[in-house]
């Protein structure tokens, strides 16, 4: 008897438990269904699968936001970093990684001391002279390119060292950058003689600078110029953002016009390594045009120094093309002895066979 009253109460109080929560369900907003109570109440052993769900669509959105920052605004942190620092726990491990790794951190911390120097030696100079800092700017931007091609050229005639792509996109990021200086000279930037005399001299020393930077080191090299060319893109954005009304009353240097509008881009499309050819065609119409495409020129700069800082990663935006132009067209290629800094070429170059000239196929 006992038994019997003791399943009458359980059975009660389920009863009482069943419809205590039809009525919580009924009362509720229409459309309102079971499982969605479940999800929605806190008791519930599936209260974690939302707030999963809503900690998961939080890190995609950040992740998404420092997509958008990172390709909108160069950094000084070069891609061999980020490599190294996801190449995982056993390759950090070695003796050789660790010391690879402290190696790329005092040449960056060098570079970026460099760097934070001579910006503060322009502000000290140029506060509110900004044609006059642009002129220094773009007589100093451009010279680590030809310092490039000095060397790469030393290397060929050595024959150690033969690649056109990095003559053909280094060229182009100098003709480039040539022409930001002389709009800058159109604007005006160069009539005082003690800023031509500053910018010619800081660029001379700048090219030695390099060449040594260079043949030592062509990682070092690239990021120094990735930083330099940042410093460029932090400089011109501020600019348009604080005289941006201004610069659209103002009409463009003619020389902006025929570089970013003419009809041969072929050099223009060199030093964008990041983009198809084509991809890109700027519309001039004013001042405030030109300087937008002079500081997203110096974004592209930025972009390709970073690929530099992987041995043997710049390709010619064009070689994709021709790659592609023909499968039974052959053409002569050159067999490179792969190196890397003047140690390395030196050393290869005794232990290994001169290049020589083969003929292959386009695929």
């Amino acid at each position: 008897m006992a038994a019997s009253f003791s399943s009458t109460v359980f059975a009660a109080s389920i009863s009482s438990s069943s419809a205590a929560k039809a009525r919580t369900l009924k009362n509720l907003a229409p459309g309102y269904s079971p499982a969605n109570f479940l999800h929605s109440n806190p008791l519930s052993t599936r209260s974690s699968v939302p707030r999963f769900v809503g900690v998961r669509a939080s890190l995609l959105q950040d992740n998404e936001d420092k997509v958008r920052v990172e390709e909108s605004v160069p950094s000084k942190i070069s891609s061999t970093d980020a490599n190294q620092g996801s190449s995982g726990e056993s390759s950090s491990s070695s003796p050789s990684n660790t010391l690879a790794k402290w190696v790329i951190k005092l040449e960056q911390s060098t570079n970026i001391f460099l760097t934070d120097s001579v910006i503060k030696i322009l502000d000290a100079f140029y506060h509110d002279r900004h044609y006059a800092r642009f002129f220094v700017l773009e007589t100093i931007a451009r010279v680590p390119y030809f310092a490039f091609i000095s060397v790469l050229h030393l290397y060929e005639s050595f024959g150690w060292w033969r690649r056109a792509d990095y003559l053909k996109v280094h060229f182009a990021e100098s003709w480039n950058e040539m022409h930001h200086l002389l709009i800058m000279e159109e604007l005006g930037g160069n009539s005082w003689w003690f800023d031509r005399f500053l910018a010619q001299h800081i660029a001379i020393a700048y090219y030695f600078m390099t060449v040594l930077m260079y043949a030592i080191s062509p990682r070092m090299a690239y990021h120094f110029s990735e930083c330099v060319e940042s410093h460029a893109y932090e400089t011109y954005d501020k600019f348009i953002k604080v005289q941006g009304e201004e610069l659209k009353k103002m009409p463009a240097p003619k020389v902006a016009v025929n570089y970013y509008t003419g009809n041969d881009l072929y050099l223009f499309d060199e030093f964008q390594t990041s983009r198809a050819p084509n991809s890109r065609r700027p519309k001039i119409e004013n001042l405030y045009d030109v300087f937008v495409n002079v500081r997203d020129d110096e974004a592209e700069h930025c972009k390709t120094m970073k690929a530099c800082q992987t041995h043997g990663n710049l390709k010619s935006p064009h070689s994709h093309v021709e790659d592609d132009a023909s499968e039974d067209d052959p053409v002569c290629s050159l067999e490179t002895t792969d190196c890397e800094g003047i140690v390395d070429c030196i050393k290869k170059s005794i232990t290994s066979d001169p290049p020589k000239l083969k003929e292959t196929t386009r695929q």
